[in-house]
């Protein structure tokens, strides 16, 4: 757990992914564009000291990824959001049978979600079910910019995307995570734009719709959908780092979600291994607004609100128990590991 101002902080890291961008795995251009434009992203946010090579960036074994995500002790648990990309690599980008063998080997701190792409139809439809099946997924991540043949992206408020979403409310997968906002070339912009998560949301009241990326630029977009949208929450991915370098723009952000989403609608994501979470939760940890921001927002990101945030919103959606997960990582192979046991102790009194 974090320690912030004498306080544990149970962290939920809720946009995870193990990538592959080799070359090896890169049959189109559009691979090397998106890899090279997810490294800027990387350089342009993480302190210099920390920043990797492209070739480290490319790839890294299991054993980087729960090192620089739980070796620090700072996160506690992590949630894989899929990103397939299968017409730039030849064996996709993300999948969810890479996250779900490292999940499946860390259950109690790894979770992996599903994903879906309405353009594949039936095959696409069985296909989540075997996600289900065999990963008992309560999510599922959609990128609605992805390529396919000749089409350039999907909405998810088309009779297809319904479909998709209605067989998700069937199967029990409550949590939709859309990445909504920034683009990453060689995808369109356009086609991430977060106009169509207003009619999906209000269509299927019993999913939940965790924006990624907040809509981010068009954040007011996003706030006013997710004002009258209750099942509709933020996820700081891409907003979290600002936190460091641009923390005036990261109060402009976090203000605008607690005023229109409350504490309870706004979730902690590092999107590693575009960024090592460790530094990420600092930055956004010691956040605080100024008089003038507290007068203008009308909100305070005082304890509560920073652990509801951190790990507690992430919690509910995914039917955490902490007290009892706290229990559990006490002695688990990872806190063996990396010798973190210690901060769980008292859990089990």
């Amino acid at each position: 757990m974090y320690r912030h101002q004498g306080e544990d902080i149970f962290v939920v890291d809720e946009h995870l992914h193990a990538w592959d961008a080799t070359e090896e795995n890169i049959i189109h251009d559009g691979g090397e564009q998106f890899i090279r434009c997810f490294y800027d992203y990387h350089t342009g946010f993480t302190p210099e000291d920390r920043q990797w090579t492209l070739d480290e960036f490319r790839t890294y074994t299991d054993d980087r990824l729960l090192e620089d995500v739980f070796g620090p002790g700072s996160v506690d648990m992590g949630i894989f959001q899929p990103t397939y990309l299968k017409e730039f690599y030849e064996n996709g980008f993300n999948t969810i049978d890479d996250c779900g063998a490292l999940a499946d080997e860390y259950s109690e701190r790894l979770i992996t979600n599903g994903r879906f792409d309405p353009r594949e139809g039936e095959e696409g439809l069985r296909e989540l079910e075997r996600q289900k099946r065999e990963y008992d997924i309560d999510g599922v991540k959609v990128y609605t910019a992805e390529w396919r043949g000749d089409s350039k992206g999907w909405r998810l408020d088309s009779d297809d995307a319904f479909e998709f979403l209605q067989k998700c409310a069937d199967l029990g997968i409550k949590n939709v995570h859309p990445h909504k906002g920034p683009t990453i070339r060689p995808l369109n912009r356009d086609a991430f734009d977060v106009a169509d998560v207003d009619d999906a949301a209000s269509s299927f009241p019993e999913l939940n719709f965790v924006v990624e990326h907040v809509g981010l630029p068009q954040l007011d977009d996003f706030c006013w959908i997710a004002t009258q949208e209750p099942n509709v929450y933020g996820g700081l991915a891409v907003a979290a780092p600002m936190a460091r370098d641009r923390p005036q723009k990261f109060r402009e952000i976090l203000g605008e979600l607690l005023y229109w989403l409350g504490e309870d609608r706004v979730l902690f994501g590092s999107d590693y291994a575009i960024w090592e979470p460790d530094w990420v939760i600092e930055a956004v940890l010691n956040t605080e607004f100024t008089e003038e921001e507290k007068a203008e927002y009308g909100v305070e990101f005082d304890m509560e609100t920073k652990k509801k945030v951190m790990g507690e919103n992430a919690a509910d959606l995914y039917d955490i128990d902490i007290e009892a997960k706290k229990e559990a990582l006490a002695g688990d192979s990872i806190s063996e590991r990396f010798d973190t046991g210690d901060q769980y102790a008292g859990a089990a009194d």
